[in-house]
């Protein structure tokens, strides 16, 4: 019966811990919420904002791939011309 009382013990701490670990990610949560509000409020877009932290997150070689394939996606749909060729032009003048 001891061993299930040292279980008990130990199972609520980790309980107690996750618990504090949870307040204190709402309160960053809700500390980024003010900046994102405060942001806003000085005239900024908050959704580029939030897209530029996600993409500053990731591994460059993830991002550029997720670039390549975004930009090929979006030729496919005809959604972009294709880039123009400046140094061809640039070199016929």
């Amino acid at each position: 019966m001891a061993d299930h009382g040292i279980a008990r013990d130990q199972l609520r701490a980790f309980i107690e811990r996750i618990e504090r670990l949870e307040e204190e990610k709402k309160a960053i949560a809700d500390d980024i919420k003010e900046v994102y509000a405060e942001a806003k409020g000085t005239g900024f877009d908050t959704k580029v904002m939030r897209q530029i932290v996600r993409i500053r997150k990731q591994d460059r070689n993830e991002r550029a791939e997720q670039e390549a394939i975004l930009d090929l996606y979006l030729h496919a749909l005809g959604m972009v011309e294709a880039p123009a060729n400046d140094d061809y032009a640039e070199a016929g003048e």
